[in-house]
């Protein structure tokens, strides 16, 4: 056998990655009892159920966190790439929306942690290029347009972004970052912008929850179409009203704390947040 050079290596693995989207059977990608195409069944769960999938994706992480810290670092380094080219083109009224806008586009972000997730729980071995076997799933198309509709959600936040800064501070981009914070504080339409803003991202953030929040893990790991997986969770919400106002909490906080260092702690708190969705997902959706 020849030893390859690691990037070569790399190379070829995800060559062959991508060259099998969607070549799984259901025999060989899904369990038994999930082939069946029938609607999962939502269980009630409490809190102390969310603190129970936090401390297994933390567990998760702790014993993946190379591989996962590897799949995951693309996403801090993007979004610094991001704000170094919005502040060169007079968008750094953006920065914040888009920086906000993560939350809902997470699940997409996530779907490798989910599969290592599924098959860490299936008592296969894990490394982070086993994340891309989720190109391997049946349900790979539907996971794709999934994915398709929260970038619409994202791209129809940022165009109201846009239309409520030109209707406030704007229409003229703020000429510096210290200036445009000088007027959302100091002028009374800067904090309109604020107070606008907050609700009109507040509220597609919800759209964006309610419609995934184990919809991706259902789609991985249930032999069901995407009005299923997300009719599910629609119910999971309906069903557990107060846990997942709270999940969707933690998903903030732990978003918003892993920006505030020059957004590097997200290679810590996605992969958290997404082993934990996963865990989520197997304890409010019944086998």
């Amino acid at each position: 056998m020849a030893i390859r050079m690691p990037p070569v290596w790399g190379f070829d693995k995800l060559r062959d990655a991508f060259g099998a989207i969607g070549t799984a059977t259901p025999e060989d990608y899904w369990s038994i009892d999930a082939r069946e195409r029938a609607a999962p069944r939502v269980r009630r769960i409490g809190l102390v159920d969310l603190w129970q999938a936090l401390g297994l994706g933390w567990r998760d992480f702790v014993e993946n966190r190379t591989d996962v810290l590897f799949l995951c670092i693309i996403y801090p380094v993007a979004g610094l790439i991001f704000a170094e080219m919005a502040a060169g083109s007079g968008m750094l009224h953006l920065i914040f929306p888009a920086a906000s806008g993560f939350a809902l586009v997470g699940p997409i972000a996530a779907i490798g942690l989910y599969e290592i997730s599924r098959r860490r729980a299936a008592g296969q071995s894990v490394t982070w290029l086993d994340g891309f076997g989720v190109l391997r799933s049946r349900a790979i198309g539907a996971i794709a347009l999934l994915g398709v509709m929260l970038l619409l959600i994202l791209g129809l936040w940022l165009v109201t972004a846009q239309a409520i800064y030109d209707a406030t501070l704007g229409p003229e981009p703020p000429v510096s970052l210290a200036a445009f914070a000088d007027s959302l504080i100091g002028q009374a339409a800067g904090r309109t912008l604020i107070v606008t803003g907050v609700a009109a991202g507040a509220g597609y953030a919800a759209i964006a929850f309610v419609l995934t929040v184990v919809s991706f893990p259902v789609l991985l790991d249930r032999n069901v179409d995407m009005a299923t997986a997300v009719r599910t969770s629609l119910e999971v919400v309906r069903v557990n009203p107060g846990p997942m106002i709270a999940w969707a909490a933690i998903v903030v906080a732990g978003l918003v704390l892993g920006s505030l260092p020059l957004l590097v702690g997200l290679a810590v708190v996605l992969p958290v947040l997404g082993h934990a969705s996963w865990h989520l997902y197997r304890a409010v959706v019944a086998d």
